[in-house]
């Protein structure tokens, strides 16, 4: 399949704007701080959220928003997750009832998002305030603005775009998320928003969303914490005018996830990239076990591993960390057989065999472990099953950060 990386971010798709401004969520004027996407043409929709208990109140309008499978457009708030407060579903009913009528759309159709402090009260004021600006300033070159207005502390914009075909048909999706810190598998994504103008029922794009979500947002950690506002969202809204894809069985539904696997892909690597205080991006590879279940537990294992992240902090190839990681995996497999290797720019090494060590240079494992993206191979030597896994060294600045995060 022919997938080309473009421009354009959440805009590249036809039919798509989006914009961004700072409305005073935000005490520093010099950041966004509310975001807005926007399709006239009727979207089939589909979601994941968080699976922490405590959730924020805008997943709970959502949810109810999007029981008919259709939205239009999505708003999304930083600098606070209208998250334990009082009056939150209120607030966030209230950012869709605003969104709505200044874009002359039923607020049902309106997907919300918040992110920041848990806790802190939000005020619709700003919001209200700032919302015919907003509207205002909704463009087909708008994607990085709204992507600015959904950050906290990351440290860089995770947007992208591709190109590609469904049954021929030429065909465009494109990415915007957040996400540095509290990200840990097995929640759903961080906040992540994507449009694509491939036609295709809501049913199958919630099964694709569900089949790519658990292979790649699900497979991030930055420090084991599960956030309470996480939420994948995808629009689309089949202006490329493709055949509706309507069976899984289609050779059209498997293009239309292979792209979405694709940029999916991009995300969850730059979120790890830009975990809280990150200098490498870790990129751990699982092959041979007995199936895909154990491959992903494992891959999942290592790069969660505070030690083994510390390690890779200060480039010491401590290849027990990772056999220590593998060990305390729950599932079945016969340690004895696995090999590990670590590998960047500078090369690669083999560090262990058959679960024990082996002789290796110190002074090439450190230059490899240097880069500033590293990946770890294991090798279990048991079957066909593989995954991936993607997480980030664990550094002082992960601590200052979070140490005063609210001040």
């Amino acid at each position: 399949m022919n997938i080309q990386p473009i421009g354009g971010g959440v805009c590249a798709p036809q039919g798509f704007a989006a914009g961004g401004i700072h409305c005073g969520i935000r005490k520093n004027k010099t950041k966004r701080d509310l975001a807005l996407i926007y399709s006239k043409t009727p979207c089939a929709v589909a979601c994941t959220y968080t699976q922490n208990k405590v959730k924020g109140a805008p997943i709970t309008v959502t949810m109810q928003n999007v029981a008919d499978d259709t939205a239009k457009a999505i708003i999304c708030n930083s600098g606070n997750a209208n998250t334990c407060n009082a009056n939150g579903i209120e607030i966030a009913t209230q950012m869709c009832e605003l969104t709505g009528k200044a874009l002359g759309i039923a607020p049902a159709d309106v997907v919300v998002a918040s992110t920041g402090v848990i806790g802190q009260p939000l005020s619709i004021e700003p919001i209200a305030q700032g919302m015919q600006q907003l509207v205002q300033s909704l463009s087909t070159q708008g994607s990085s603005d709204a992507c600015e207005g959904i950050m906290t502390t990351d440290t860089f914009k995770k947007e992208f775009a591709i190109s590609f075909t469904v049954d021929g048909v030429p065909c465009k999706m494109g990415a915007i998320a957040k996400g540095s810190g509290m990200i840990h598998p097995n929640m759903a994504t961080m906040l992540a928003f994507v449009t694509t103008d491939v036609a295709i029922v809501p049913a199958l794009l919630q099964k694709a969303v569900w089949s790519v979500v658990s292979d790649t947002f699900n497979m991030v950690s930055v420090d084991g914490d599960t956030s309470t506002n996480d939420m994948f969202t995808c629009l689309a809204n089949g202006e490329a005018n493709n055949p509706v894809i309507s069976s899984a069985d289609s050779t059209a539904y498997q293009e239309f996830c292979a792209a979405l696997y694709h940029i999916c892909t991009l995300v969850s690597k730059n979120i790890a990239k830009d975990g809280e205080g990150a200098t490498k991006l870790l990129e751990c590879t699982v092959t041979g076990a007995s199936d895909k279940a154990i491959a992903k537990k494992v891959a999942k294992s290592v790069i969660c591993s505070s030690l083994f992240k510390a390690a890779m902090f200060g480039s010491d190839a401590n290849w027990g960390r990772v056999l220590c990681a593998i060990g305390y995996t729950d599932a079945e497999f016969d340690i004895t057989k696995v090999d590990v290797s670590f590998a960047s720019q500078a090369g690669s090494i083999a560090v262990c065999k058959n679960g024990a060590g082996m002789e290796f240079s110190e002074d090439k494992a450190k230059q490899i472990l240097t880069q500033d993206t590293i990946q770890i191979t294991i090798d279990m030597n048991d079957g066909a099953g593989s995954a991936t896994a993607w997480g980030c060294d664990l550094t002082y600045d992960y601590v200052k950060i979070n140490g005063d995060y609210r001040t």
